[in-house]
């Protein structure tokens, strides 16, 4: 224990880098973008980053806060070997490279990630920038990139311990703070070594655990640790579900600040293989606990239901929230309404937002997930949902009466949704679409989060259901595999009026 808490002291503290990543002035709130990987893998090329990028500004994705286009792996073609070692562009993929991609993004008010890896290839055996992270750095500097995503494959065994992880994946780190450009440098190390004890001093984010996969809930024997204490994992596999995720992520809730997230991998959302309502709970937990949004869906593809949850502010708010605090699960139970895979649960967690009243109370968060297979009546008292500030119901703010609003009240209809869509691809086709409904879809562009919070923006803080008393229980109706979501705000008391002395 001692000789833990000592290595770990030793790994924050002993960085030579000119510049903390986490001090780059980046990921101050979750960042939010797009990738290739989920929906494409290795069929990559400049025309999908283009059109792919077009259809985000198009749709409003841009505007609502999703800015990174990342281009994962499979782009590369080795390196110069007759120069100063620099990878190169795979020009049948990429035939006017980088830097004319990137320019093309940044000229849509996009910024422009890329992919490598802490290795000597890449996952796809593409090259890796172990050995060359001085010339790989500068060349994606050069590029101008804005984001890398550094995976862990093919690492000639520089791992196994925290100091070995860290310092392989600290190599790039001082490589891309000695460009001078701000990239936002995110960790995909599958959560090997215990990247949230050392991952902030040099990184904006780093996963959590092996890769996500399709699924709410079905175990695979390749994510081989599983349930509600496996993140405590030897091997972090890959095909690992939602559910898997997020009990992993309940117990490193507190390594998450500003600057530098808990990742819980890339969205899933409009893949196909799930649920609207396993998607509404993916999605609100995401948000949540903070990770990074990163969409993986194919825009050619995508769906009213898709675009909805996507462009869900009210729950991007709790992401982008100001107070910059993971939500915490409260509590969890197994159950006895179990799914075709023997899975049975429930789950509450709960999170401190910045105040939108006039108290000297936080809003808070409140996440029901029901991994049953039916859907369940849920119940959290005030007193779990504060149990931070006080067990057993002391917490003042259990003694207080809390309004309710639903997250997902003011979600964008099929009809709403589809209509975003036609417009969208009117404007393809050449014809002037029609600017986005300001009443359904919120741009955070023309008014920040943290602005919008404030001005108390309906879209944001959620539609009122409720109100819940002193000591009272929160309650509501979840669907199988779903989620319920809620941001509570703190009921003025009325003011003590004071004797005017004659």
């Amino acid at each position: 224990m001692v000789a833990s808490f000592l290595l770990s002291l030793l790994l924050t503290t002993s960085s030579s880098a000119p510049a903390l990543a986490s001090d780059n002035g980046l990921a101050i709130t979750p960042q939010m973008g797009w990738n290739t990987w989920n929906a494409f893998a290795c069929d990559v090329d400049e025309a999908l980053l283009e059109t792919s990028a077009q259809a985000i500004v198009d749709l409003g994705l841009r505007d609502i806060g999703y800015q990174y286009v990342i281009l994962d792996d499979c782009w590369s073609d080795g390196r110069n070997t007759s120069g100063n070692g620099s990878i190169i562009v795979d020009t049948d993929k990429f035939p006017r490279g980088m830097a004319a991609v990137g320019n093309d993004i940044h000229t849509l008010g996009l910024k422009f990630g890329m992919y490598s890896d802490a290795g000597r290839y890449t996952c796809g055996k593409y090259e890796g920038s172990l050995g060359n992270e001085a010339v790989d750095a500068q060349t994606f500097a050069n590029w101008g990139v804005d984001y890398l995503k550094y995976d862990n494959c093919y690492n000639q065994g520089q791992a196994g311990t925290q100091y070995l992880t860290r310092s392989r994946y600290n190599v790039m780190s001082e490589a891309l703070n000695a460009t001078g450009r701000p990239i936002l440098y995110s960790l995909c190390n599958w959560g090997e070594d215990y990247p949230g004890n050392w991952g902030s001093v040099i990184a904006n984010s780093w996963r959590i655990s092996g890769d996500i996969y399709d699924s709410f809930d079905r175990p695979d024997d390749r994510c081989p640790c599983d349930g509600p204490d496996a993140y405590d994992c030897g091997l972090p596999g890959f095909h690992c579900s939602t559910l898997n995720i997020i009990n992993k992520a309940a117990f490193i809730v507190s390594k998450a600040e500003s600057g530098g997230w808990n990742d819980l991998d890339m969205l899933t959302v409009g893949l196909g293989g799930q649920t609207d309502a396993e998607y509404v709970a993916h999605f609100s937990m995401w948000c949540a606990a903070k990770s990074p949004l990163i969409m993986g869906n194919d825009f050619s593809k995508i769906s009213n239901k898709t675009l909805s949850i996507l462009m869900n502010a009210a729950a991007i708010a709790v992401s982008q929230d100001p107070l910059q605090v993971s939500a915490a699960r409260r509590w969890y139970y197994e159950t006895s309404d179990t799914d075709e895979w023997g899975k049975g649960s429930i789950q509450m967690w709960s999170g401190n937002l910045n105040s939108t009243t006039d108290t000297e109370y936080d809003d808070m968060v409140v996440v029901l997930v029901n991994g049953n297979n039916s859907t369940t009546t849920m119940n959290a008292t005030l007193a779990d949902i504060f149990v931070d500030s006080g067990t057993a119901g002391t917490a003042s703010q259990a003694s207080l009466s809390w309004e309710v609003r639903d997250l997902w009240a003011y979600r964008m209809t099929d009809e709403e949704a589809q209509a975003v869509i036609d417009a969208a691809n009117d404007t393809i086709s050449g014809d002037v679409a029609a600017p986005l409904n300001s009443t359904i879809v919120y741009n955070a562009t023309a008014v920040s989060y943290a602005d919008g919070l404030e001005a108390k923006n309906e879209l944001l803080l959620g539609k009122v259901t409720t109100t819940v008393g002193p000591q009272g229980t929160l309650t509501a109706e979840v669907d199988r595999h779903g989620a319920a979501m809620f941001r509570l705000r703190a009921v003025p008391t009325d003011p003590v009026r004071k004797r005017t002395e004659l």
